[in-house]
């Protein structure tokens, strides 16, 4: 598993009141937004932010106070989310959530490491990581 971290997803309470300090107060613009999740194109990765209650469900898990999140590892294709969850299992990580096809189209599944902090490892065929390796938000 490369040492990279190329979406960064918090866990909030409100979407749309999330939405409205990140665009409306930081004046980053969003990307690609539903009802429960806006994404923003950064430098190097992507930061979302996802509805508490579908982050919970996607995760399989509570998250518990303020301040939840995810962190998720993308890769280029569905073999090697298989991959880096069996290397994860093998360096003492918990299997949140073991890979399955997912709602939007690709492929993920969650781990634990030792601190509990969840990782979720995925493959978004609608996302494609450039020449300097950078993800890319749409092909």
């Amino acid at each position: 598993m490369q040492p990279s971290i190329s979406l960064i997803t918090l866990g909030v309470a409100d979407i749309a009141r999330a939405r409205a300090f990140y665009a409306g107060g930081l004046g980053w613009v969003p990307a690609f937004e539903t009802d429960e999740v806006v994404f923003f194109q950064m430098t190097g990765c992507v930061f979302g932010l996802f509805a508490r209650t579908a982050l919970e469900e996607d995760m399989n898990r509570p998250c518990p106070g303020t301040g939840a999140f995810s962190l998720a590892h993308n890769v280029a294709g569905r073999a090697e989310v298989d991959e880096v969850m069996a290397t994860a299992r093998a360096a003492g990580a918990v299997i949140l959530k073991q890979p399955e096809d997912a709602v939007w189209g690709g492929y993920s599944g969650y781990f634990a490491d030792p601190d509990g902090h969840a990782w979720e490892v995925a493959w978004n065929p609608g996302w494609r990581f450039d020449e300097n390796g950078i993800m890319r938000i749409g092909g």
